[in-house]
């Protein structure tokens, strides 16, 4: 009952549908029929003509059914700074939200990196459903900061991890890159970081590319899951000051930059705050399910 009402509070109270909020909740309950009936994911809507397939416990990509963009800040700050002619990073890509977001919605070129097979699998068919072959390169692998092997958890979903000593979930064995490696031909304009904690090693890998001025950001998981490592999240802010970069929020609707750096679930890590703005602001309004954007 906790998690339904939380679940029903988010959407209620979700900014993009403050126009709607019967019509979110509607969705809501749609899914929930249709879910349970339908013999595997369902295509929903998401950004301009884009799908993604969902199957129960996705939260993320239920989550952008419901509310349009579930991360509104940060799916927000994408879309809008990316142009058809950028490369993004996708680091962490799991189904492909951001991913299908870059490519799909803001026409941009992408690299997904996904390590756990399964998942991978699951985005393949995001990419496909979407006829994004052609824009999307998919990598099966890990990053950290070196080259080599490590265990990852398979069994959680949308939060498998690097397994630390010790954990009891099933795990596997992946190989990994570096950031370094994997842009070694081509800088990526944004950079997206979701590994569940593991972000200071791949930042470690990184060196290079972060040095870029062609980066123009990192969007970057910042809620203390670095903790299962013994790291915490300053460590982050304080390499990302080291190459430059200011930690900030962004209002999605308001097309604005603000000081949000808390360090509480992500933050935008901009090179140039005031020389990235007028690109925010000039960026084309988008579709979603519920208004635009």
């Amino acid at each position: 009952m906790r998690a339904l009402i939380s679940t029903l509070s988010f959407i209620w109270n979700h900014p993009l549908n403050r126009s709607d909020r019967l019509g979110a909740i509607g969705r809501y309950l749609r899914w929930q029929i249709s879910s349970r009936v339908a013999p595997g994911p369902i295509a929903v809507r998401f950004v301009e003509d884009a799908l993604l397939l969902a199957s129960p416990g996705m939260t993320g990509a239920t989550g952008n059914y419901y509310c349009g963009l579930h991360e509104l800040s940060d799916m927000g700050f994408v879309l809008h700074a990316l142009r058809p002619d950028d490369l993004f990073l996708d680091v962490g890509a799991n189904i492909g939200s951001y991913t299908v977001l870059a490519a799909g919605g803001a026409g941009a070129r992408v690299i997904a990196v996904e390590p756990i097979p399964d998942t991978c699998e699951r985005l393949r068919r995001n990419i496909a459903i979407n006829k994004l072959s052609d824009r999307v390169v998919l990598i099966n692998k890990g990053l950290a900061s070196s080259e080599g092997e490590l265990r990852f958890t398979a069994t959680l979903d949308c939060v498998n991890h690097v397994a630390v000593d010790g954990e009891s979930e099933q795990c596997i064995v992946v190989p990994v890159t570096t950031i370094d490696q994997l842009c070694r031909e081509s800088i990526p304009s944004i950079i997206k970081i979701d590994v569940e904690g593991f972000e200071d090693q791949v930042l470690a890998g990184a060196s290079k590319t972060l040095s870029s001025p062609a980066v123009l950001a990192v969007v970057m998981e910042t809620n203390r899951s670095g903790a299962r490592y013994g790291k915490r999240d300053d460590s982050l802010f304080a390499e990302m000051r080291r190459f430059g970069f200011v930690p900030c929020g962004y209002d999605a609707i308001e097309r604005d930059i603000v000081s949000e750096a808390t360090g509480l679930g992500n933050t935008i890590f901009i090179r140039d705050p005031y020389a990235l703005l007028p690109r925010l602001k000039s960026a084309k309004k988008y579709r979603l399910i519920n208004g635009e954007i």
